[in-house]
């Protein structure tokens, strides 16, 4: 458990918060062997709670601090100040990170994780108005809430379509077809374009798992989030990721390297890939991956470590 002076401390941090240079210096340092580990968690608590318009700047410059080069995505020019964190907000976030990793299973790490957003009564809104800013969101919202994909739609794919790898992928593994249940989260009810945002990830975090490269192990999902954080600001995944570091950086600091690594590189790729939240999948079903890939522009992420890393850890 984090010491209160500890938690205490983190917390005025995220709240002073900081900008893209301050990351930047933050993760240059951290890089040099400072000790800048929850400093630069903190910064990305701030982008996730207080400064939602601050994510692209804080992510951009602590990953030309980290990596040594700047994604060079495209500019997102978003304003505003930031908000207080109300205590209800900490109250749920060190409950999550005091968690010893062995007792989450990734369900529940993900409701409790989503279930920060609602300690934050001003931040939907703010959220709503960033996204929109994204390359390819306002157009793919456009189209109005999406319909749920089904199955038998899947299994009517060729072989080697990505759509049947899609099909084998949900019912080999036993995984939802849409990951948490949409009507139970109310996501028709949330501001645009989150509304259509939420749902479409829902549909289409496994799609993207195939489709740029990532496998389905635990470390691809920290990289996939900073991956759909990248293509569209998502919230859940910049929540997830500031939660993710600020556990690492507190109890085990060493391991915070790996963790920037992945999360920084997956970033990058996001930001150098074309917007993939609009594609018309049902209309793409029926090609290969690697066709879909070469007409759309969408590389393979390039892991730094093997995917399956924690999986080989376990079973050592």
């Amino acid at each position: 458990m984090i010491d209160p002076a500890a938690r205490a401390c983190f917390e005025a941090r995220v709240i002073e918060g900081g900008d893209g240079d301050d990351a930047k210096r933050l993760a240059a340092s951290l890089r040099a062997g400072g000790a800048a580990q929850s400093d630069l968690a903190a910064l990305l608590v701030h982008a996730a709670t207080a400064a939602p318009e601050k994510l692209v700047l804080i992510y951009d410059g602590a990953t030309e601090g980290w990596l040594g080069v700047a994604p060079r995505g495209p500019m997102i020019e978003a304003h505003g100040a930031p908000e207080p964190i109300p205590a209800a907000f900490w109250d749920s976030f060190w409950s999550l990170v005091d968690d010893p990793v062995a007792n989450l299973d990734a369900g529940e790490v993900t409701v409790r994780t989503a279930a920060l957003a609602g300690t934050l009564p001003d931040l939907q809104g703010r959220v709503a108005r960033c996204a929109g800013l994204y390359p390819g969101v306002s157009a793919a919202a456009a189209t109005g809430y999406p319909k749920p994909f089904t199955l038998e739609a899947l299994a009517r794919c060729p072989a080697g379509s990505l759509g049947a790898e899609f099909h084998d992928l949900i019912v080999d593994n036993g995984f939802d077809l849409e990951v948490l249940d949409r009507e139970a989260l109310g996501l028709a009810d949330m501001p645009a374009p989150l509304d259509y945002l939420n749902a479409r990830i829902l549909q289409c975090h496994d799609l993207w798992h195939l489709l740029a490269g990532y496998r389905t192990t635990a470390l691809h999902e920290v990289a996939i989030s900073g991956f759909q954080m990248a293509q569209f600001g998502h919230h859940y995944s910049s929540m997830f990721l500031g939660m993710v570091t600020s556990k690492i950086a507190l109890s085990q600091a060493e391991a915070l390297p790996l963790f920037l690594d992945t999360i920084l590189s997956a970033w990058t790729h996001g930001r150098r890939s074309p917007p993939l939240i609009g594609l018309d999948w049902e209309r793409l079903w029926d090609q290969p991956a690697d066709a879909i890939r070469a007409a759309t522009g969408v590389s393979l992420y390039v892991s730094p470590y093997p995917a399956d890393l924690f999986e080989q850890m376990r079973a050592a």
